[in-house]
This record gives structure tokens, sequence and C-alpha cells, in this order.
């Protein structure tokens, strides 16, 4: 650790000061010079590193990014310092996350491979990376896993492992863009620092989080080296593991450890340890050395052929090696030998199953999808997957997850196209992607307010569905088969499924409300519309479009959001003509949603009356289709609105009676911005209840982990310390709420803040500052359509310069 983090302790503010004046002994510079290049005053600087004040936070952060060291330690001091309101208490999303582990199980018979081990350590001293390269089958992805497990301890920030598919049958390698995105996730990276266009960028800052993190992450089954350079570490201490079927001799900053069959002796070793045979001399391979041998060389030494048969010589006590030459001698090569073996042991249930198995688009899949997949109970899909995990025909990789290898995969394909008839196999397709859809659709169901409110229409719903206890276990599922989910998007729009194309990405706004960035939205509803469109109905292509005008919205592409919003509401008019007189909840509610989307878009095109009536339509709308949440989302939006037109005591009123609303939920998302309103609302005549509600509003923010909301709370906080004269720490507020949308990589979100801050500064006695908000708010508002942001700046400005 570096000295600023060494101080000796005393009173917060004090030991805070001297970590300060340690960075400016960093830098080396003076006061002036300091305050010239962090952009603070030197007075305001000096009381900062003299224990006078307490500094902001963007203070402390600009200091410490001067002399290149990260601020985060200092945090947890500052915050016992600097307390303007009272501290909201910590989430889970604020503490230190538990180290993500997605390593495969390391095999427990891993025999033999030293040379190249040392080979592979030492590759990763000198350079960080290594690429393990060789056929199939000899087990480089063991190898690779087996030395991440090794390295875990000394990497303990995150243990990663993704699949880069390239080489498996029936599925396009995975490209960069995905890779990283899914990287990124894994790390925890909120959607919002995540670029959203741009590989470079994508890679970019994929290398900024490993620079301060110590992470092993293992890229396995790579194409080229193309596909591998953008996920390769930057500076810092992390290490990648590469494996690929081919040298990747391009990758010259990337030495290569080539992988070998077995040697005899290995090889002998490992056909031991995984058959069980333990006797010594008196064991089934010892007596038949011959018949031992020749099981070696017809599996070519290669591991993964050896764990196969030894599998049926461990669950055939009866059998002598001999048998097993023999059947090992009805294959074609030392795969389909071991495989053909291993699949001959199967009952005909487990067999047909097997086959199935390669259908499946995912990198993984859980009983769930499998008992859907082969249309059969959840407990015998459990039963089966674990014979094939006996016979080592299946992987499981974790828990309740499990994956074919690639090898397996391709002759699990190959044998259902030449066995199970077409018919048969389209069935089993077509069940797993039903699957996806509904299972997307459970998870979205126990999601608050962003629930779609109805059932999915594609396919039929499966015999059984996980089942989610509340929002987080719903989240985490999306979470894990995000991966999943997005192949079987593929494979649907692959094979002309419009129905699960339309509907699949509804059901995962909540995942990308959280996780993925607006130009991914846009894509995905992009196609969704399309499939819609194909399909003719007018209410799918209604919420299609309204789904697509707010993705074009969240993107600040309005122009496009307002024709989207247009479409949406003639194809609900034409559903209403289609349905007269059996007008569906689903209707109802789409037209709720198109209202409140609406109001959104009416209120930053400068307009008063239009967007009020639209929330309170929504609302009618909602509570008429069965929605309290929905009807008091809207009320809340309505009420937000009327305290931005000067009606305070109404936009509390309407506040409180949201909150009022009966829910379940502590976690309740119309309350954020019913507390929002209040705490601005009631700051000069209640300031103790106003600070009550914003540091809740805070609190639901932070748990929920979304960047835009919490910038929000912290500046609706500046605004209402504004409000109780309490300038110094209202500009704190503000410039901890511009700090954070600092790290978004969309700066129009900065249009709903700036006025607030601007403002802020005008009383604070600092004009210059807020002239450069508000121009700055005229430089974004006519290319986001934001007339009425663009008014209020027009006439700050006059005032200012008339004063």
């Amino acid at each position: 650790m570096d000295a600023y983090e060494h101080t000796a302790k005393g009173d917060p503010q004090s030991e805070l000061a001297a970590r300060l004046r340690l960075l400016q002994e960093l830098s080396g510079l003076g006061v002036r010079a300091l305050a010239r290049d962090t952009g603070l005053s030197s007075s305001s600087l000096s009381r900062y590193l003299n224990g006078q004040t307490v500094p902001p936070w963007p203070a402390v952060v600009a200091l410490c990014r001067l002399v290149k060291r990260d601020p985060r330690p200092l945090r947890p001091l500052w915050e016992r310092t600097s307390t303007p309101l009272p501290a909201p208490p910590k989430s889970t999303r604020q503490m230190r996350p538990v180290p993500r582990n997605d390593l495969p199980r390391d095999v427990p018979d891993f025999t033999g491979r030293e040379e190249r081990l040392a080979a592979v350590f030492a590759a990763l001293d000198s350079h960080r990376a290594v690429s393990v390269d060789g056929m199939a089958g000899v087990g480089k992805t063991a190898l690779a896993v087996h030395a991440a497990h090794r390295l875990a301890a000394d990497f303990p920030d995150a243990q990663l492992y993704v699949d880069l598919h390239g080489f498996t049958e029936g599925r396009p390698p995975l490209d960069p863009d995905s890779a990283l995105r899914m990287l990124l996730s894994a790390l925890d990276v909120p959607s919002e620092r995540v670029p959203q266009e741009g590989i470079e960028q994508l890679a970019a800052c994929w290398r900024s989080e490993l620079a301060r993190r110590r992470v092993v992450v293992v890229l396995d089954n790579a194409a080229d080296a193309e596909q591998v350079r953008p996920l390769l570490p930057g500076a810092g201490p992390s290490v990648a593991l590469i494996t690929s079927r081919n040298r990747l001799l391009e990758l010259d900053e990337v030495p290569p450890v080539s992988l070998d069959v077995l040697s005899p002796r290995e090889s002998a070793e490992l056909l031991a340890r995984a058959s069980g045979d333990t006797g010594g001399a008196d064991g089934r391979l010892a007596r038949d050395p011959e018949s031992a041998a020749e099981v070696l060389r017809l599996c070519g030494h290669l591991p993964l052929a050896l764990r196969l048969a030894a599998a049926r010589l461990r669950h055939r006590p009866g059998w002598t090696v001999g048998i097993l030459v023999e059947r090992l001698a009805e294959g074609a090569d030392e795969f389909d030998t071991a495989f053909a073996m291993s699949v001959r042991q199967l009952n005909r249930t487990q067999a047909r199953l097997f086959r199935l198995l390669g259908l499946l688009p995912g990198a993984t899949f859980d009983e769930y999808v499998v008992a859907a997949l082969a249309d059969v109970p959840l407990r015998s899909a459990r039963t089966m997957l674990e014979d094939l995990l006996d016979a080592h025909l299946v992987q499981q990789p974790a828990v309740d997850q499990y994956r074919l290898h690639d090898l397996v995969h391709q002759h699990a394909r190959r044998a259902a196209a030449e066995q199970d008839p077409a018919a048969e196999r389209e069935r089993a397709l077509g069940r797993v992607l039903d699957y996806y859809v509904h299972a997307a659709a459970a998870a979205d169901a126990a999601m608050p307010f962003l629930s779609s409110g109805r059932p999915p229409a594609a396919g039929r719903p499966p015999a059984e569905l996980p089942r989610f206890a509340d929002r987080n276990a719903a989240f985490a599922w999306l979470v894990a088969e995000y991966g999943n989910l997005l192949a079987a998007f593929e494979t649907a729009a692959a094979i002309g499924a419009d129905a699960h194309v339309c509907e699949l990405p509804r059901f995962l706004r909540a995942y990308f409300a959280r996780r993925c960035g607006t130009t991914h939205l846009n894509v995905l509803f992009e196609r969704s519309l399309a499939a819609a469109e194909r399909l003719g109905d007018p209410l799918q292509l209604a919420e299609a479009h309204s789904d697509l005008g707010f993705a074009r919205y969240n993107a600040g592409r309005v122009a496009e959001a307002a024709a989207a919003y247009e479409a949406a509401g003639l194809q609900l008019s034409r559903a209403g003509d289609t349905r007269a007189g059996d007008t569906q909840a689903g209707d109802t509610r789409a037209e709720a949603e198109l209202a409140l989307r609406r109001g959104y878009l009416s209120w930053d095109a400068g307009h008063v009356e239009e967007p009020l009536a639209l929330f309170r339509l929504a609302g009618e709308l909602y509570e008429k289709s069965g929605s309290p949440t929905g009807a008091a989302h809207a009320a809340a939006s309505e009420a937000w609105a009327m305290l931005q037109l000067g009606h305070g005591e109404e936009a509390a009123r309407r506040a409180r009676a949201v909150l009022d609303t009966p829910h379940t939920d502590p976690a309740w998302p119309p309350a954020l911005t019913a507390r929002l309103t209040l705490g601005v609302a009631l700051a000069p005549d209640a300031p103790d209840e106003a600070a009550e509600h914003l540091c809740r509003a805070l609190e639901l923010a932070r748990e929920d982990g979304h960047l835009h909301n919490q910038a929000w709370c912290l500046n609706c906080r500046g605004v209402a310390l504004r409000r109780m004269g309490r300038y110094e720490e209202a500009l704190a507020s503000h410039r901890e709420a511009f700090a954070l949308l600092d790290e978004v990589f969309e700066e129009h979100w900065k249009i709903h803040f700036l006025y607030g801050y601007a403002e802020t500064c005008r009383l604070a006695g600092l004009p210059e500052e807020a002239l450069r908000l508000h121009r700055q708010t005229l430089e974004l508002a006519p290319r986001l359509g934001n007339q009425y942001a663009e008014a209020l700046a027009h006439e700050a400005i006059a005032t200012i310069l008339a004063e």
C-alpha cells in the first residue's frame, strides 16, 4: 500500500487532512499549483489540507487522480468526517463483493503434465498471459483450469472463465464484444461504466478494470488471435490463460505452450486413477498389462478418451480389461471409440437425452431446460443428468449447472441427426425455446413494476419452471442465464421462431435496466419489432414499438422515440378495433405504459399540461388493468412534475398518497420518486423529514445499483440543501452527483441535473460556474430536443447577467 493509507490514527477529520497532505507531497506541488491542476480554489484547498474544512468527495477524487492514486481507500474515512445528512445504511452492493469464481471444477484425477504446468506458470510470471494449444481432447482446458485453481489464492479478486466457442459445432465463435460484456458483468461493473459502442473502448474498459484487481481469467477454446486479443489484460497484475486448437502465432506478446498426448506412463496412471483400479498388482489393469496397453493405444493417449473408457471400467466391476478392449475396438477412431462405447452403456431413455443435448443453443444448461428438452419430469431429468455425469459424457462446472465438452457436443449433435427424425428434433428445440421465454417471464414477474404484467404468448409453458422467492433471486437467475437466453434468442431468429424473437427481449428488460447499455437494448428491440411486423398482431406490434421508443428515449434519440410512440399508438388503436367489445387487460396495460412514456417525452419537449394529463391517464389505465404499482408510479411521476412547476404543496400531498399505497416490497420502485419529491418539497419548512426521505431514496438507489438513480438522488439532495440555505453542503452533493455521472458514457443524462446544480452555484455566489453549467445545457438541449431545459437555461442566464 501507499504511505497515504498508513498515516497515524486520530480524529477522522485530522486523519483525512494528514492523508491529503501526503497526496500533496506526492505531487511535488505547492498549494497554488495544486489548486490550479485540480480545479480547486487555493483558499479552499488550504483549509482542506489544514483540517479546517472537510472537502467534498469530488475534491478528494481530484487530488488522488492527479497523483494517480485510487481514492476508494479514503472513502470510509471521508464518510466518517462528512455527514451533511444522516448517512444511509450500507447496502450489500456497497460492501466489498464476494469474489467471483466461475472456474469449472478441477478434475480430481489430473495426472502428469508437470513440465507443461511449469512452462505455464513461467509464462504467466514473465508475460501475464499464456496460450495453451493442442489437438482436440488433449486436455488443454483441464490443464488451464487446473493451473487457474492453483493460482486462485494469488488472484483473490476474481477467477473467471469464458468459453469462446471457437470450435463448437452448431454455433459461431463468441464475438469479442459479447465476451467483453460477459467478463465485465462477471466483475459486477455497472452498465453505466461500460461503453456502448466500439470494441476498442470496451477492451480499454476491461483492461482498466483488471488493472486495479488481481484476477485470473481462463479464455477457453479460442478460434484465433483476433478473437482473443481484445480480451487480454493490460497494465496490472491480472493474468490470462488461453486455450486453442490452433497455435496463436499472431499474439507475439503471449508465449505458447503446446500440449501433446500423455506419455505411456501418464496415460497408464490416469487410466488407473480414473477407473478406480487401485489394487496394485492385484488390480485388473496389472493382471492384464497387454490389454491395458491396448486400451491406451485405442484411446490415443488422449485424456478425454481415457476418462470415458475408465468410467466404463469403473462402473462395470465384472468386466475384464479384455472386454473393454473389445468394446473400444468397435469405434472408428479414438474419439468415436470412446464416445460410442460410453453411449452404448446407456439405456434407451438416457441415450435419447444425450443426443438431444447436442441441440441446446447455450453453453451451459440446468435440469429445468433439460426436462423441457426431453419432455420428461424434472426428477427424471435430474437423475439422467447424474447418470451422464457418472459416464463422463456431461461435465458439471458448478452446482446445478452442466455443460458438454466440444467433442462430446459434436458427437451428440451428429448422433441426433442420424438417429432422431427431423420432426422430433424440431419439437425438442421448440420446447427449449418455449422454456427460455416462459422462464424469463417468470423472472420478469418477480421484478417490481418492470414486469410486463402478462404471460407470454409464445409456445407452451413447460411443466416445471424455476421458482423465485424475490426479485434478488430472479435477477441472479437472469445474470446466470444471460448467455443462454441470448443464444436462445439467436437460435429463434435463425429458425424463424418470430413469436419467441418478439417476446423474449420484453421479458429481459429488468436485466437490461441494470446490466446492458442502450446500444444493446436498441439493437435487440429493433429485431423484436421486425419479428412483430412479420407476425402482424397489433398488440405485439404496439408493445414492440413502445419498447423500442423507450430504448431510443434512454439513448437520447428523442425524435426516433416520438416516431416509435406514434406508431405504437396507431397499433393500439388497431388492436382495439380488432377486439371491439372484448378489450383485454394486456391492451389496457400497454396503453398505460405508452401514456407514461409519452408523458416523459412530452415533459422534455417543454410542454406542461400535456405530460400531466398523460401521467393521469396512465394512472387511470393502470388502475383499470389491475396494476396498483403502475398507478402509483404514474402518480409519483405526476407529483414530481408538479414540483418542477412550483406546486410544492400539491406535489407533496400526491407523493404522500403514493407512499401510503399498500405494498409488501421494501424496495418498491414508486417510492424512490415519491421520496425525492417530498425531500425537495419539504426542505425549507421540514428539513428533518426532508432529510429522512432523501436518505431513504439514496439508500434505495444504492441497493438497486443504478448509478443514474444515485446521481438523481444526490442532485436532489443538493437542491434540498440549497433550499435549506446550506450552500456548501449543497455544492458538495451536486459535485458528488456529477462525479457519478462522469462515469456514465451517455452524456445526455446530465441534461436532467444541470439546472439544479447551476441554481445552487448562483445562490452560493458562484455566477461564473452557474453560467458555465447553463451554457452546457444549451449545448445539449437542442440535440436532445429538450425544450424545457433549454428554456430554463435561457431564462437563468438572463437573470444572472442582469444581476
